[in-house]
């Protein structure tokens, strides 16, 4: 069984919401990233994805994001313990709060960045490098 994972986009006034993922975290602590989580359980539901991708945002930085979200892409990974995960990634346009460390176990810090400077931090992933540039070209084509 797949873990399924999402992270949101958030997009405004031409930066991105990235953090810096805590050093507690179980994958990938202490590097840049979109805000996201795991899907949990909920039976028979709809929008699951959606709807968690919202609800991640905010539990972790503080953040509102607008109803509609986009779906940007998908991809998969394993773990360093050997877990598959299904990575999915959403354009998500923001709304309303200052983004803020709101949960210290899985932020270590929270910052709006261009396109360029996520691309040339030295914290930058090669999947957020990818998953930024893909949600750069979805921005674009929904202008």
């Amino acid at each position: 069984m797949f873990i399924v994972n999402v992270e949101g986009a958030v997009h405004k006034d031409g930066q991105w919401l990235m953090i810096t993922r805590s050093l507690k975290e179980e994958n990938a602590g202490g590097t840049l990233s979109f805000v996201g989580g795991k899907v949990d359980k909920e039976g028979d539901t709809l929008e699951i994805l959606e709807r968690t991708v919202k609800r991640e945002i905010y539990e972790e930085v503080g953040v509102t994001v607008k109803e509609n979200v986009t779906y940007v892409y998908s991809s998969s990974f394993v773990t360093d313990d050997g877990r598959p995960v299904i990575n999915m990634v959403f354009l998500c346009e923001y709304d309303q709060g200052t983004p803020y460390c709101k949960s210290s176990d899985e932020v270590d810090s929270v910052q709006w960045l261009t396109l360029a400077e996520i691309m040339n931090h030295p914290l930058t992933p090669p999947w957020t490098r990818e998953s930024a540039q893909r949600a750069e070209e979805t921005q674009s084509k929904l202008k």
